[in-house]
């Protein structure tokens, strides 16, 4: 039997273990949950999936979503223009 585990991996090196897939340029909130778009303001923690990568072991596979913080100036265009 072979287990799937997803992790994301913060930019400061922390990890956190999530149940769901992600993409690459998807925009997830601080516990991975995918953030739908627009965004109602610019004053939320946002990271960007910037790198996938894999490691298999005997029994188990492991996919690491390296996550990247997305700055507030960035964050203006994913916000609701009024």
């Amino acid at each position: 039997m072979i287990f799937n585990e997803f992790k994301l991996i913060f930019p400061e090196g922390d990890e956190q273990e999530i149940t769901h897939r992600l993409t690459i340029n998807q925009m997830v909130d601080v516990n991975g949950f995918p953030m739908a778009l627009p965004l109602k303001n610019n004053k939320e923690l946002v990271y960007r999936v910037y790198k996938i990568s894999t490691t298999k072991t005997r029994n188990e596979i492991i996919t690491n979503y390296h996550l990247e913080q997305v700055s507030i100036d960035e964050l203006k265009f994913y916000t609701k223009q009024k």
